[in-house]
């Protein structure tokens, strides 16, 4: 029996898009950019899957719960 080298495979870290555009506050009412962050059932997508920092993930998914309230953003698609 041969054993076959498995490749090493590369790691790219995701950047934080607000770390990078140097935003210290994210808007609730910019919907467009908030659904971007949020799955197709309507969740928050996690720190892992959206590549966001922890001081940047804690403050978007206040302004999503905020836009919920509001009536801009929807609790569950359907």
């Amino acid at each position: 029996m041969a054993y076959q080298k498995q490749e090493q495979s590369t790691f790219v870290r995701k950047t934080c898009r607000f770390c990078e555009a140097r935003m210290e506050y994210i808007d609730y009412k910019d919907v467009k950019g908030l659904q971007k962050f949020t799955s197709s059932m309507g969740k928050i997508d996690t720190r892992k899957k959206s590549g966001t920092c922890p001081k940047h993930q804690r403050a978007l998914a206040t302004a999503i719960k905020r836009a919920r309230i509001m009536a801009l953003l929807p609790f569950v698609n359907r």
